[in-house]
């Protein structure tokens, strides 16, 4: 279940002292509406500058990806936020990043941001991947296929795995990715099948989303088996994510995923175990 979600405001006053002490006294605090992965999301003002907070009770069962971004943030600054501070005070686990200024992207057909993106995947991919203790992709998808399949999924890449339009800022002639809570280790070519799934949702068709995908040179890498295997497996997780929810959002990307994976079984072979 997704957190609660709560308004800055309403932060311990101890949480709050210790914000402030990092960034300066805190004037304005918008909530954030996009996003389910914290029970704060909030944009900061202070008199010096602009911040995003998110937050969790350190008792929540997603609070371990506040350490996993924490972890990875050194490492993907040229393609995402600069972490300030992360706080852990009165049983809250709290992350400050500096604002990225733009837009979140805009995924629908002939948008000017997908090129942007589709340079974003391509920049993810060249990062070294650091060593901290990320999951594995293999291990992230083995409960939505077989096991003589997640050989697929195997590989030494950073991957970020949550293209959400929300995560992407398009700001100027550049794009960048924020919420790195779920960062994978895994095939270099896996971002851009993520990617997918989104893009029909956004309303391409699965060969207008693939054609996307192939604009990210690391899709040059995964099989035809590879590609079908994922799209079955990540179909798997939404149906499984969205079982009995009327979430529009959640709707709307379960579908998706699972338009892409009747045009694999159309358009590719069947799978094997090679």
């Amino acid at each position: 279940m997704s957190p609660t979600r709560i308004a800055y405001w309403q932060l311990p006053p101890s949480v709050r002292y210790r914000i402030g002490a990092v960034i300066g006294l805190v004037t304005a605090a918008d909530p954030a509406t996009e996003g389910f992965n914290s029970s704060v999301a909030a944009r900061l003002q202070t008199p010096d500058g602009r911040y995003f907070l998110k937050a969790l009770p350190v008792e929540h069962r997603w609070a371990w990806t506040q350490e996993r971004e924490e972890q990875v943030a050194p490492h993907v600054e040229t393609v995402g936020a600069s972490l300030i501070a992360r706080i852990v005070e009165d049983a809250w686990d709290v992350l400050i990043f500096d604002a990225l200024d733009g837009h979140h992207a805009d995924y629908s057909p002939h948008s000017k941001d997908l090129g942007h993106v589709a340079r974003l995947i391509e920049r993810i991919g060249e990062l070294p991947c650091p060593n901290t203790s990320l999951r594995l992709a293999e291990q992230r998808l083995a409960a939505y296929t077989s096991e003589d399949q997640l050989h697929h999924f195997v590989g030494a890449s950073l991957l970020h795995t949550d293209l959400n339009p929300a995560n992407v800022i398009v700001g100027g002639d550049e794009a960048r990715i924020v919420d790195w809570g779920w960062a994978t280790r895994g095939a270099a070519w896996l971002d851009a099948a993520y990617w997918v799934s989104w893009l029909i949702a956004a309303g391409h068709d699965p060969e207008q989303a693939e054609w996307w995908a192939e604009q990210v040179p690391a899709w040059q890498t995964a099989t035809i088996e590879g590609v079908t295997a994922f799209a079955e497996a990540n179909a798997t997780m939404w149906a499984e994510i969205g079982a009995g929810s009327t979430d529009p959002w959640t709707r709307g990307i379960m579908t998706a995923s699972e338009a892409w994976r009747q045009y694999r079984r159309g358009a590719a072979p069947a799978l094997t175990s090679s």
